[in-house]
């Protein structure tokens, strides 16, 4: 069992810490911030925005991710935004923290506007073969600590009207050396591109319909694409559909408390061999919204 368990935590240090090396979430339409600076006060009003995920239940070591993010107007021009992500692989955490910036410019009639965004920040990457679920591994694993911080600079695009949204963005700039659970050995990180998309249409006069897709790009690694279909019921109840491409299928719930509170659960099932390994993937989020007389908005926010 624990020679079992190792093999499969070494495929997922070696997909998370290569393929892909910045937590993953399947509520992205709620968690634009962490991967978009230009988002930062697009929704008009203060906004604190808690999720937790964790992947491949059953799995010993498998990834966990916790994200908050903090953004909102400064001006009407102006946005800024917080986010602190943790993230949770084997003997590996990570540390992401970041300021956001974001200038709107209207560039169009029906509220149409174009965000430009910045981001600094940094990351703690700690890794300890010696600790965790993991005993009695060889020395040279044991002997394997690392622990480093890189800093992190990003920009990113956002255009946004009341019934749609694109936007591209780069995360961060720069290729930072970072360890390597797979080879034990120092790699480099790669560039990680991103692109976020959705529109909404009235169904009835009760039903809205948004499609969604979100397109994460790393160099020399397959391209990762999310695509997803909600509907929001009476602008109080939101479910959906999701799949991540040639990896899970997901279903997605949520709940509009009140203007001002938003809650949300979504469930994945994998389609890879990891299936026999693990009982699903938990992501639960909670946002609270600070609205006022003078912002509040028609109805509830789709995205």
């Amino acid at each position: 069992m624990l020679k079992k368990t190792f093999l499969v935590l070494l495929v997922l240090i070696s997909f998370r810490l290569e393929a892909q090396q910045v937590p993953q979430f399947t509520q992205y339409m709620y968690n634009t911030l962490t991967v978009n600076p230009a988002y930062a006060g697009s929704r008009g009003h203060l906004s604190l925005l808690g999720m937790h995920r964790s992947q491949w239940v059953g799995i010993n070591g498998a990834p966990t991710s916790q994200v908050l993010t903090i953004d909102g107007p400064v001006s009407e021009r102006v946005g800024l935004g917080v986010v602190m992500t943790y993230d949770e692989l084997g003997p590996s955490n990570e540390l992401f923290f970041d300021g956001n910036f974001a200038y709107t410019i209207p560039v169009g009639q029906n509220s149409q506007r174009l965000s430009l965004g910045l981001k600094a920040g940094g990351r703690i990457f700690n890794v300890d073969f010696s600790e965790g679920t993991i005993q009695n591994l060889d020395t040279a694993f044991q002997d394997n600590i690392e622990n480093r911080f890189f800093p992190s600079v990003g920009a990113g695009a956002y255009y946004h009207t009341e019934r749609g949204y694109l936007g591209f963005a780069i995360p961060n700039f720069f290729s930072e050396d970072h360890y390597d659970g797979r080879t034990q050995e120092i790699a480099t990180e790669r560039l990680h591109y991103f692109l976020i998309g959705g529109i909404i249409r009235d169904l009835t006069a009760d039903i809205k319909f948004k499609p969604a897709f979100f397109v994460k790009w790393v160099p020399s690694a397959p391209i990762i694409a999310d695509l997803s279909a909600n509907f929001m019921i009476r602008e109080t109840v939101t479910t959906g559909i999701a799949y991540r491409w040639d990896d899970s299928f997901s279903g997605l719930i949520g709940l509009q408390i009140s203007p001002g509170l938003n809650i949300g659960y979504a469930y994945d099932r994998t389609t890879t061999d990891l299936r026999n390994f693990n009982n699903g993937t938990h992501e639960v989020f909670l946002r609270f919204e600070l609205v006022t007389r003078e912002n509040q908005l028609k109805s509830p926010r789709f995205y």
